[in-house]
């Protein structure tokens, strides 16, 4: 089972606050994994920039929100207890706190509206419970945005001659620390008689050796005898490095085939290829940038 929703670790928390005795969060977290019985796979899991677990995000999610609501409070830096209007509702016997039910508390209203309107009737901001916290949600928003650029930069490689896609190749490589400049990186071959191999890249700036390169606009999926037949003509140019580059995928058998053979080559499908453009940017532009900060407790604390 994957980890509960995020807004499911309120209720626990403020049960464990209940007997009014201070905690830590390190001593929070932990009950709360006993409470809710939370497996060593649910501690595992990690929210998509796999900077923290989703545990932790959403332990600290919830005792930001009730503190917000005035649930909790901090009497002291590392220190959350229960408060009056926490222990009311504790006896109100709910089966889960949602934000919703936040939605009576003024300072819980305003820090989700950013303004200090009147606070909101339950349910009349929040139609639904979210899955994730906001950070989870950010980050969510942000791989989605990445996959659509992702399916638009291949389906326009896809439109490119197949001389601007060998080209395209060589600058990626660049761009990835290989070669040193562009004029004296590589060589883009593509001519008959080539060999099967398409390009060519020294392996570092002196070109203590090269690595061969085959790059080709495949719709469909490449097997193992395509790239038997590039390993091979490496062999005739006594070379044991190659990168094979598709717009499409490989299969399995050509995926176990380059494993299991003495000479080292690098299989770089569709999906694979737009994900190196993004990161190396090429082929794409920055619109916006948004920065996430956390206080620097270490900066707070006193000599």
């Amino acid at each position: 089972m994957p980890i509960p929703q995020f807004h499911k670790f309120m209720l626990p928390v403020l049960q464990i606050l209940g007997d009014e005795k201070i905690r830590t969060m390190p001593e929070i977290k932990k009950e709360v994994i006993n409470k809710m019985g939370l497996t060593p796979e649910n501690l595992a899991e990690m929210i998509p920039s796999r900077r923290k677990t989703r545990f932790d995000d959403r332990v600290e999610w919830a005792k930001t929100y009730l503190k917000k609501a005035g649930l909790v409070e901090l009497p002291e830096r590392g220190i959350i207890r229960i408060t009056e209007a926490g222990k009311n509702t504790l006896k109100e016997n709910l089966s889960d706190i949602t934000l919703a039910y936040l939605e009576q508390y003024e300072g819980f209203s305003e820090f989700r509206t950013g303004t200090n309107n009147e606070p909101k009737k339950h349910g009349e901001i929040i139609d639904s419970e979210p899955h994730s916290t906001p950070e989870e949600a950010l980050e969510y928003g942000y791989q989605e945005m990445r996959m659509k650029l992702a399916d638009e930069i291949l389906n326009t490689v896809k439109t490119c001659t197949p001389r601007f896609f060998e080209q395209l190749v060589i600058e990626l490589l660049v761009k990835m620390g290989y070669g040193g400049n562009l004029k004296d990186a590589g060589s883009v071959l593509g001519q008959s008689g080539d060999g099967g191999v398409d390009g060519i890249i020294k392996e570092d700036k002196l070109g203590l050796d090269v690595i061969y390169i085959q790059a080709k606009r495949w719709d469909s999926t490449v097997g193992r005898p395509i790239v038997q037949a590039f390993v091979g003509a490496l062999h005739g140019k006594r070379a044991k490095k190659g990168i094979m580059i598709t717009t499409g995928t490989f299969s399995a058998e050509a995926k176990d085939y380059v494993q299991n053979i003495d000479s080292k080559i690098v299989l770089i499908d569709g999906r694979e290829l737009t994900e190196l453009m993004i990161d190396n940017n090429l082929g794409v532009s920055t619109i916006s940038t948004f920065e996430i900060k956390r206080i620097d407790s270490d900066y707070f604390v006193e000599q």
